[in-house]
């Protein structure tokens, strides 16, 4: 619908020259689902039902940095800054550029799929860092999504998940353990801080950890000290 709105502002304003016909043309606002978000236990057993180390780690890569899928398959062995432990996204999403984490348990694994890879003769300096089957092209998201919905099935996680589930709970994970939200937003190569508070309203551990004023008044304990009528 919205998409229909807006072809028909450009129509009359700019066809026609006509911003007159367009005032009543109002997009609409669309409720936003919140995202499939699995817990570190979840992630684990994804990650670990994986059937090759390049999987292993492409996935750890969208998880341990947050990354879209498409920035996922992007990336290039130089992209990898081990001595500041970035990563850098060339082809994030609008064009933009920035530089994503790097966890420390991830660069081990990234060399040990670089020796691998190197062996299979699919490495090449400079190269893609997850080639396709053509090793001049690199890995689709298509396949991206089919591994991860395959190591789901594999792992017992019988949610709908995709490549993307990986990101939101990279961030999730990390509001829940107490990064601020900013920083997250700087990470997920976010525009608008709107974007990155909706990972506010699926951070459990967050609530849980939470203490109600009500816990505070002590009412409970007093209810059940009260005697009956």
């Amino acid at each position: 619908m919205n998409a229909i709105v807006s072809a028909l502002r450009f129509f009359f304003t700019q066809t026609l020259d006509r911003p007159d016909l367009a005032r009543k043309l109002v997009r609409v606002a669309q409720p936003r689902n919140l995202p499939v978000v699995l817990s570190r236990d979840e992630v684990a057993r994804l990650l670990n039902a994986t059937v090759c180390l390049k999987h292993q780690a492409a996935l750890s890569v969208a998880y341990g940095a947050g990354l879209r899928v498409a920035e996922v398959a992007a990336l290039k062995i130089s992209d990898i800054d081990s001595e500041r432990m970035l990563l850098r996204v060339e082809r994030g999403k609008g064009g933009r550029y920035r530089n994503a984490m790097l966890p420390a348990d991830l660069l081990p694994l990234l060399r040990e799929w670089w020796k691998a890879g190197r062996q299979q003769g699919v490495m090449h300096s400079g190269g893609w860092l997850f080639p396709g089957q053509d090793t001049m092209r690199p890995i689709s998201t298509r396949q991206l999504h089919r591994v991860v919905v395959d190591a789901a099935r594999a792992a017992a996680i019988t949610r709908r998940v995709g490549p993307h589930t990986l990101r939101h709970s990279f961030a999730t994970h990390l509001l829940e353990d107490g990064v601020d939200v900013r920083v997250i937003q700087v990470l997920l190569g976010h525009s608008r801080l709107e974007t990155t508070a909706l990972y506010t309203k699926v951070a459990t551990r967050t609530v849980r950890a939470v203490i109600s004023p009500l816990d505070r008044l002590g009412m409970l304990a007093t209810t059940q000290a009260r005697p009956d009528g």
